[in-house]
């Protein structure tokens, strides 16, 4: 049971080098220029080497954790399709899922040791009744660079969220070097219409 509910909680989960903690800092930036309390906090051990990537993200009037506890996220935003299945437990059976069909093989995988799960949709699909599959590649290659697979996502997630757009496209402005920002807002505006 959430002992607050005037705070939502975002958890993002994939695969070291796909972005994010790029996309929760820009989420957090949205949330502070609206004008909320914001915290973040991440994981990222083994990312360099394709290792698990996470982060929380927490908004409201006030927050005073930065970690969200299992059974209360709001919304999860899977960068992998196989990373969904290891957090479905933080979520609530009224949580959204934004899942990306992208498909990177952990060592397991390519060494031959184990299968790469075939019915991750379904499975996810037969839980939790708001799930949103994103082809984020496909977005990012559209927007002209393959690097923008992460704001394509935040494009769809912002389309969950109550907050001005302009406030996104401000901020990821801010965040992207200049000769990438028409590629970004691009993938962002495609993923938002996806």
């Amino acid at each position: 049971m959430r002992a607050n509910k005037d705070i939502k909680s975002i958890l993002f989960a994939g695969v070291g080098g796909q972005g994010i903690l790029r996309a929760s800092d820009i989420v957090c930036l949205v949330m502070m220029e609206a004008g909320m309390d914001t915290k973040k906090s991440e994981v990222h051990g083994m990312a360099q080497r394709g290792g698990c990537v996470t982060s929380h993200v927490r908004y409201g009037r006030k927050v005073y954790s930065p970690i969200a506890k299992k059974g209360v996220v709001d919304i999860l935003v899977s960068f992998e399709k196989l990373e969904t299945l290891r957090y479905l437990d933080f979520l609530t059976p009224q949580s959204t899922i934004i899942v990306n069909e992208k498909e990177i093989y952990p060592p397991s995988v390519n060494l031959g040791d184990a299968q790469y799960p075939g019915n991750i949709f379904e499975t996810i699909k037969n839980i939790f009744h708001l799930v949103k599959v994103v082809n984020a590649s496909d977005c990012a290659v559209k927007a002209g660079d393959i690097r923008t697979e992460n704001t394509a996502l935040l494009g769809v997630l912002s389309s969950y969220l109550q907050i001005d757009l302009s406030l996104w496209e401000k901020v990821i402005r801010k965040s992207f070097p200049e000769k990438t920002i028409a590629a970004n807002l691009k993938a962002f505006h495609m993923g938002r219409m996806s």
